[in-house]
């Protein structure tokens, strides 16, 4: 058959490890043999950030405003190990953090359900979409080591240079470390109308956490923007049904474990990024949850929600069999595959995208699946085979 041709290139953005290692496989086993890919292409792998001064990585999250799609492998975000590990000249920023304070959007994560595979919270019988702040917080922030003696003050300057407020932190009676992070009350606000938006589109109740409590300034301002914003979909809320709770993100996190799912739990970006990986976990792995960032302009960047699988990509230079779960790579590109078609008006690409997420959870439902879903697997008649990382790729190309 003729390959499915694309009118406008998606922005795609390489890996590191392991995830870069399935990269490849999985364009050229599943997306290359059906589609003429047309793609601008960026090297983030950790050497090539460093090469660049991690220059690449805006001209990425750049280029992807322009082309208005892209897909991204997952990254390293690099820390004293890495440093060494690499011999970078400098510990680099995480690219993700990058990319979403150009891009100012918000990341939205939802597992990917799977006959057989049942989560380790019973309870659970619904996708819990998790909103993530995509902007600020501590991805962006400053810090520094602090000696024995010192005093540590914020300070704000006005455009004229003169201090408008000195704030001490902390005086330190030992040596010690200091960090300052920011926001912006229009990234809070893009932020609000993203969450309310989603939950109306999707005809979700909404919880949104922060920990006022405590910070009363800082994530007070949170909480106060949303519920300012919030006014202006509360008759829409009504009528669809649905409901807008805030509340403190310990008492969520609550509320959430005893809850069936079937909500957008909207969280700050740290919280975000740990509470994704637990829900992802709970709901049978890393490997199987969507993530896309979407700006308030309508640009879109789909990922996978987990990193680079370092453990396997050892065994994997060793020559060792690996076994990794591809399936949220491969939700990745079909979700920016389905995306470009929406927008060029190319049912063709749509469709091939949707039939092969319908091939991928095929292949698991009828008991052929990377190890990591094995232990959890559970249906009747059906006897989970383990697959190697390739094997399961080459499984779901003989469905589709």
């Amino acid at each position: 058959m003729a390959k499915i041709q694309m009118k406008t290139p998606l922005v795609e953005m390489d890996g590191d490890e392991m995830t870069r290692i399935l990269w490849q496989k999985i364009k050229e086993i599943l997306i290359l043999p059906h589609v003429d890919l047309k793609t601008v292409y960026f090297d983030l792998g950790l050497p090539h950030r460093d090469e660049t001064g991690d220059e690449v990585t805006v001209e990425a999250a750049e280029a992807t405003k322009q082309y208005g799609v892209a897909v991204k492998c997952a990254t390293i975000t690099p820390n004293v190990q890495r440093m060494e590990e690499y011999h970078l000249h400098a510990m680099w920023k995480s690219p993700n953090g990058t990319i979403r304070r150009i891009l100012d959007g918000t990341v939205f994560r939802e597992p990917i359900l799977c006959k057989g595979i049942t989560p380790y919270v019973p309870g659970w019988k619904k996708p819990i979409v998790l909103a993530r702040h995509a902007y600020g917080d501590i991805y962006a922030a400053a810090d520094f080591t602090a000696a024995e003696g010192e005093k540590v003050y914020l300070v704000a300057e006005d455009k004229n240079g003169n201090v408008t407020s000195r704030t001490l932190v902390h005086e330190f009676g030992g040596a010690g470390v200091v960090m300052g992070m920011h926001n912006t009350e229009a990234s809070i606000r893009s932020f609000a109308h993203s969450c309310f938006r989603y939950a109306l589109e999707r005809k979700l109740p909404m919880i949104f956490a922060t920990k006022d409590t405590i910070s009363k300034i800082y994530d007070g301002k949170f909480k106060a923007i949303f519920a300012e914003v919030f006014k202006e979909y509360e008759a829409a809320f009504a009528a669809a049904g649905i409901t807008y709770l805030y509340t403190l993100i310990d008492d969520a996190v609550a509320r959430v474990m005893r809850s069936e799912g079937g909500m957008l739990w909207a969280c700050k970006n740290y919280d975000g990024d740990v509470m994704s990986d637990m829900v992802a976990t709970a709901y049978g792995s890393l490997g199987m949850m969507t993530s896309v960032l979407v700006s308030p302009d309508g640009i879109y960047e789909y990922e996978a929600a987990h990193g680079t699988v370092t453990r396997h990509y050892y065994k994997y230079l060793k020559g060792e069999e690996t076994s990794t779960n591809s399936v949220a790579t491969i939700f990745a590109w079909t979700g920016a595959l389905k995306k470009r078609g929406e927008l060029d008006e190319l049912p063709a690409l749509v469709d091939f995208a949707k039939k092969l997420e319908r091939a991928t959870l095929t292949t698991i439902e009828e008991g052929h699946m990377t190890g990591d879903l094995v232990p959890l697997f559970s249906r009747p008649g059906v006897t989970p085979q383990k697959l190697s990382t390739e094997a399961f790729l080459l499984s779901i190309s003989s469905r589709l």
